[in-house]
């Protein structure tokens, strides 16, 4: 029977959301293993937001330039394309997965999506889930962060690996997080002029987290690598420092840096002027969980504060038959969601025998320093005495700071939700993705999970076609 009556349906074994770097491990291993996969992704192209592949009129003869770690990808990727022309792999680029709800059966699952530019329904029923959705920038705003030209540290990434282009010819790179420094070496690398890394945190926070620092040499050499990158550019590192505000009337056209205390607030006197065409700014990454959360698994805090699924050694979450690998345990990097991805596979497969010991132990170590890089770069929690009342913190519904306070100070609002419903911060087209952590942290309280029925925009037709039986 039809998903629904005009859904193209397909079934498998395992069903993997998601083709980045965790997601494409998981379904090639699993499909080695033996396992029918079908792999749903909003991409045109497998690599998730991390191997982006430019557009192929752009014409770039060498694409794994603009990437660290290409040649794991190019393989899973190769094993992609034999698995799908074998059958074992139903690929399914351009499917937005908007929800996943129980099947008939007691052990299925049905993945509802809504499929390329037409909107197609689309459906798949598979006796497994593994949820692979990735991860979002965290943007903390400030005064002018709205001016064309400052974008996010990720997007500018995007835009140079996809695109081709840069945002400008003098970009400061500004936030907090490792990803800043891989940000400027590719920038730099393109020919941009990149001033300054302006980091908000300090990278002394990660001798606190010797053993795991110990236990993951390459990470002390890839961070080697991106300094070297930055000295042969000649490009600034100011730790403990955070852009406090972008000036301009068309664009930007300068930034304002100041010295930070411990907890992210500005001292007096360290304020500086810094020329630029373009601001790449970004304060790490927040796993994509609404897949996961709306099938109600267990969430956990990550050292940076952000919300992170609860999984086992072998990626299971608190919901039997769904497993989840990469950025949703927790931001840890592409390395990372690669080894998860394979994991969880050999788990799916393993029908309860225990999945091989090395990933489980690599697994370990791996996440040891994610969580050592999380606590070193958690935004300090002064941060918002940046921002006047006038700065526009929600851009889709253009909620200035003033009206949150006002919501907290005036109308009693103790919690993010309650500042929504008198605001309508976060009720735009990014549905909080942007302007979340902010409106949290200025109504006092710590992120939340985020629980919503759909993940995605959906044709109010799809709704209409759902049999009752599937919710």
């Amino acid at each position: 029977m039809p998903t629904s009556p005009s859904e193209t349906e397909h079934r498998a074994d395992l069903a993997v959301v998601g083709a980045g770097p965790a997601g494409l491990a998981a379904a090639v291993t699993a499909a080695g293993l033996g396992l029918r996969v079908a792999l749903l992704d909003a991409g045109e192209q497998p690599g998730g937001q991390y191997y982006r592949h430019p557009a192929p009129g752009l014409g770039a003869a060498r694409p794994e330039a603009l990437h660290h770690g290409w040649a794991a990808f190019a393989r899973r990727e190769a094993a992609l394309r034999a698995h799908a022309e074998a059958g074992r792999i139903t690929y399914l680029p351009q499917h937005h997965v908007w929800t996943v709800v129980p099947g008939e059966g007691a052990t299925e699952w049905v993945l509802h999506a809504v499929a390329g530019s037409e909107e197609r329904a689309a459906g798949v029923r598979a006796a497994a889930v593994l949820l692979a959705t990735g991860a979002y920038e965290r943007q903390l705003p400030f005064p002018g962060w709205t001016l064309p030209g400052v974008v996010g540290a990720g997007g500018a990434q995007a835009m140079l690996k996809a695109g081709l282009v840069l945002p400008g010819k003098r970009v400061v790179v500004a936030g907090s997080g490792p990803l800043l420094l891989a940000v400027a070496g590719s920038l730099s690398a393109a020919g941009a002029t990149v001033p300054a890394v302006v980091e908000a945190g300090a990278y002394t926070a990660y001798a606190g987290h010797l053993p795991a620092l110990l236990r993951n040499p390459g990470k002390l050499a890839e961070a080697a690598t991106f300094g070297g990158a930055l000295a042969r550019h000649h490009v600034r590192l100011l730790t403990r420092h955070a852009v406090t505000e972008a000036h301009g009337t068309d664009r930007v056209e300068a930034v304002t840096v100041a010295r930070l205390d411990r907890d992210w607030r500005p001292l007096p006197g360290t304020a500086r002027r810094i020329p630029c065409d373009a601001l790449a700014v970004g304060h790490g990454l927040v796993p994509q969980l609404e897949l996961a959360t709306g099938l109600g698994c267990a969430t956990r805090r990550s050292p940076d504060g952000t919300i992170a699924l609860e999984l086992d050694a072998e990626q299971r979450t608190s919901v039997p038959g769904v497993w989840s690998a990469g950025e949703t345990g927790g931001i840890g990097g592409a390395q990372l969601a690669l080894l998860e991805g394979e994991l969880a596979a050999h788990s799916i497969a393993a029908a309860g025998d225990p999945a091989p010991r090395r990933l489980v132990r690599a697994r370990a170590r791996l996440r040891a320093f994610a969580d050592a890089m999380a606590a070193a770069h958690r935004p300090g929690g002064a941060w918002t005495g940046w921002l006047p009342d006038d700065s526009v913190v929600c851009r889709c519904e253009e909620v200035p700071a003033g009206r949150i306070r006002e919501a907290v100070d005036e109308l009693g609002a103790r919690d993010a939700r309650t500042v929504k419903l008198l605001t309508r911060a976060g009720m735009g087209w990014c549905q909080g993705r942007m302007c979340g952590p902010a409106v949290a942290a200025l109504a006092g309280e710590e992120p939340a999970p985020d629980r919503r029925p759909f993940s995605c925009p959906v044709p109010l037709r799809h709704l209409a076609e759902l049999p009752a039986t599937d919710g």
